[in-house]
């Protein structure tokens, strides 16, 4: 299992491909601030909540400078279908490989319903403007996740 990220830590780069294809890298983002989220799989209970809340307050998110990216192992046909069946507005990116997971800390060993698997671990990164890790967060849980992060981040609540 690779170490988790630090605030302070550059943020490794990734070039992945989207639900359509098309190659989403990070450094592409320098100059805003980027929220990078991993997740275990598309269409599932905790992944939709958190997908549907990050894009409910996407406008709240990109209006304070930030970009979100969501990871999981997807493959782009299936983050496709998620995007068109929950009508969602992030980007979604697929780590098939698990390669960039590994490289963010959010690949590894976790307890699930009490015991120990390896998998993706929930987890968020804010990138700041210049690459670096503003702040990493593990094991977090899909509902209330994002509004946590807008408040952690000083940004005006939308409800």
């Amino acid at each position: 299992m690779s170490e988790r990220l630090q605030p302070g830590d550059p943020a490794p780069d990734f070039t992945l491909p989207d639900a359509d294809g098309k190659e989403i890298s990070l450094s592409a983002h320098r100059g805003r601030k980027v929220i990078v989220y991993f997740y275990p799989a598309a269409l599932t209970p905790g992944c939709t909540k958190q997908a549907c809340d990050f894009t409910d307050n996407l406008d709240l998110l990109a209006g304070e400078g930030y970009d979100v990216i969501g990871v999981s192992p997807d493959k782009p046909e299936k983050l496709a279908k998620f995007r068109e069946k929950e009508d969602l507005r992030v980007t979604l990116v697929s780590d098939p490989s698990k390669a960039v997971m590994e490289e963010y800390g959010a690949f590894g060993e976790k307890k699930l319903y009490g015991k120990t698997v390896t998998g993706v671990i929930r987890s968020t990164i804010v990138v700041d403007e210049e690459g670096k890790v503003e702040r990493a967060l593990y094991n977090v849980k899909a509902t209330g996740h994002v509004a946590k992060i807008i408040r952690d981040l000083d940004l005006a609540e939308t409800i």
